[in-house]
């Protein structure tokens, strides 16, 4: 796979727009229900046709990864401590390094069907303690629907579940068109390409695609958006998926309803019905439950496990197996939004009453019609959840199964709807209580700070020949060591999805080239020309992305050593000097921990710090402006670091603008 296509893929992955001859989003919506349609579209190529013969996610070599080490080192290191650091990998390389390396390259060959990341990933995500909620489950929230009047909660419950029972009819008929980026569309995302593609075999398939610049991605996670969940296990939890049941679950005001959303023949239920069943939901006055069960799955890992015994141990085990096996989970809040800040904290965390944090995703509507999915991050990444996102978007928008004037149907809500009753004694009371104050506690911790830049994005950097994301992150370094002179462990999350069973790999922002750019504007001493500025600007564009391509073909140095450190400690081996060095440590205790995508379904997306005294940033650059949502606990200030976010972009713009290249 040659590098610009890997390039091209992976600014597809992370938030480009479509390629040219892909219709706009909204193009040509109906505002009709075709009566008896259970699919989003029937594409002539199987949605599984490429899996087989994707490329296998390679193992970079020791010694490339070593390199890419010690240059991630640089910037943050001393030059005592880099000498340290240095003569430990070079040992590491020389030594014990090789032998887990080439025993890793011998597994990887006995496992062709898999890529050497993905056990240890799901491990490393299913042996982790801490609570799901605020460490790992991020959040998207929906732009809103173009038609105000379809924003109604109910209306919108009611289009968006009909959309999402779609997707997942769509997905298990085989017939959601594959996940393919296309470099040449007018010759790869044709009906004529796509006849011929069909009749070549899976495992060819990839290669036919290949031919015409096409590029399939790994689908194999998509199977677990639906009737799944993680569950609690003393030291290492379990994913469960039962595709068998066709309930939904709802949750409001913490109680806990089910009812079928696909009928015994394997139909979707009539979306009369549906709605009938959200209204009757909506109009319980059921109270707040006193203990609300929800709280539990925010708690440690083996703490809720222990709970999570106790429940079944008291009769609760049909009640809990409704949760875990529903097809996806439905929050309806009896609020309205208030502002940005107020969104990202709905839908990042919420009350610890009204979310079922295991679920695969939870599909959340205030009471003014907002819309997001948050999702428990084990099982997946973002490309599956995004393209779902979209497509449920995109349908409920084009082809809304229920108008703001549909009646619900004339059925007895009350029978189809069962609310489920959880028996608790007092053991479990006080683990829900002692829950719900350790949520409580912990939440009031987090703030989240909102930052809209105007003066330009996407467009203008682009005419200036630089990459729109490295200079976001760039400035990211500039305020950071405007706010606390340092340099610090930077993150970048980047989707491997063009190899089978890729995950992520991570892009290190932080480099020789941003400290050098990043004092140069702090540090006023520096009395560099304007176009001294531009020119190393340019170089931290160019380095950046080189690390982007080289992350996206999964040739970062991240995952490799974190296969090779799981071998060892899967050997029993001691764990290796290199390892127990404080400059690996730091380097893994990312400070500033960032995502970023955009799309025409997404208004906009958070997490949490993956570390106590890190930032969680959020962001998206979009053609005239850039957002960026930051979420921090106490020892950091996210307010501040925007500000100096804010004077960072303004400093390279002034830049920028006064040494101007391009029209």
């Amino acid at each position: 796979m040659s590098m610009a296509a890997q390039v091209l893929l992976l600014l597809r992955l992370r938030g480009a727009p479509p390629a040219a001859g892909v219709p706009p989003l909204l193009a040509g919506w109906r505002r009709g229900y075709s009566q008896g349609s259970e699919y989003l579209h029937r594409s002539l190529v199987p949605t599984m046709h490429y899996q087989k013969s994707l490329p296998r996610l390679p193992i970079p070599k020791l010694e490339d990864t070593m390199r890419r080490y010690l240059n991630a080192q640089k910037p943050l290191l001393n030059d005592d401590q880099f000498r340290k650091t240095e003569q430990l990998a070079v040992s590491f390389e020389n030594g014990v390094g090789r032998e887990l390396h080439e025993r890793l390259v011998a597994q990887d060959k006995q496992n062709k069907h898999t890529s050497y990341i993905s056990g240890p990933w799901f491990d490393m995500y299913l042996k982790a303690r801490e609570s799901v909620v605020l460490n790992f489950n991020p959040f998207m929230v929906f732009n809103a629907d173009p038609k105000a009047e379809y924003n109604d909660q109910l209306t919108r419950a009611t289009n968006m579940t009909i959309s999402a029972l779609r997707f997942l009819k769509t997905l298990r008929a085989g017939i959601l068109e594959p996940e393919v980026f296309h470099l040449n569309p007018s010759k790869s995302d044709t009906q004529a390409f796509k006849r011929f593609i069909r009749f070549v075999p899976s495992s060819l398939s990839w290669f036919g695609a290949y031919m015409v610049n096409a590029y399939p991605l790994d689908m194999s996670q998509y199977f677990r958006l639906f009737n799944s969940t993680r569950l609690p296990k003393q030291g290492k939890d379990e994913l469960f998926t039962d595709e068998k049941e066709r309930h939904l679950l709802v949750l409001r005001k913490g109680n806990f309803y089910i009812f079928d959303a696909i009928d015994k023949d394997g139909n979707i239920v009539k979306p009369s019905e549906i709605h009938a069943h959200l209204k009757y939901i909506l109009s319980d006055n059921s109270p707040v439950t006193a203990f609300p069960l929800a709280s539990l799955p925010s708690e440690n890992r083996d703490t809720w496990a222990l709970l999570r015994q106790e429940l079944l141990d008291n009769g609760n085990e049909e009640a809990l197996r409704k949760v875990d096996s529903a097809i996806f989970c439905l929050c309806l809040d009896d609020f309205s939004i208030k502002d940005l800040v107020h969104l990202s904290h709905t839908m990042l965390h919420g009350d610890g009453i009204n979310r079922w944090y295991d679920k695969s995703f939870n599909l959340i509507l205030s009471k003014d019609g907002t819309a997001a999915i948050h999702f428990e991050h084990s099982w997946g990444d973002g490309v599956a959840v995004l393209r779902f996102q979209n497509e449920v978007f995109k349908d409920s928008v084009q082809s809304p199964a229920i108008t703001p004037e549909s009646q619900p149907a004339a059925v007895d809500s009350s029978k189809a709807v069962q609310k489920l009753n959880f028996k608790l004694n007092d053991a479990l009371k006080e683990g829900i209580s002692k829950a719900k104050q350790h949520f409580d506690a912990t939440m009031k911790t987090l703030t989240f700070e909102i930052l809209q830049f105007k003066r330009g994005g996407k467009e203008f950097l682009k005419k200036q020949k630089l990459s729109p994301d490295a200079v976001t992150q760039l400035a990211f370094q500039v305020a950071f060591l405007q706010q606390y002179d340092q340099t610090v462990a930077t993150y970048e999350s980047c989707s491997t999805a063009a190899f089978k069973h890729g995950r992520t790999e991570t892009i290190r922002p932080a480099s020789i080239h941003t400290k050098t750019c990043a004092e140069a504007l702090v540090r006023k001493s520096s009395q560099r020309s304007a176009a001294e500025l531009r020119q190393i600007i340019a170089e931290c564009s160019k380095y950046h992305g080189q690390l982007t391509k080289e992350a996206a073909m999964g040739q970062g140095f991240d995952r490799h050593l974190f296969g090779l450190r799981y071998l060892a400690e899967s050997m029993g081996m001691p764990l290796p000097s290199f390892y127990q060095d404080q400059a690996y440590a730091q380097i893994n205790h990312n400070i500033l921990s960032t995502s970023t995508l955009s799309s025409p379904a997404v208004n906009i997306g958070g997490f949490g710090p993956v570390v106590a005294d890190g930032f969680g940033v959020g962001y998206s650059v979009h053609d005239d402006w850039i957002g960026v949502n930051v979420s921090a606990y106490p020892s950091r200030n996210g307010q501040e670091f925007l500000q100096c976010v804010h004077k960072s972009l303004e400093d390279i713009f002034n830049v920028l603008e006064s040494t101007q290249v391009g029209g």
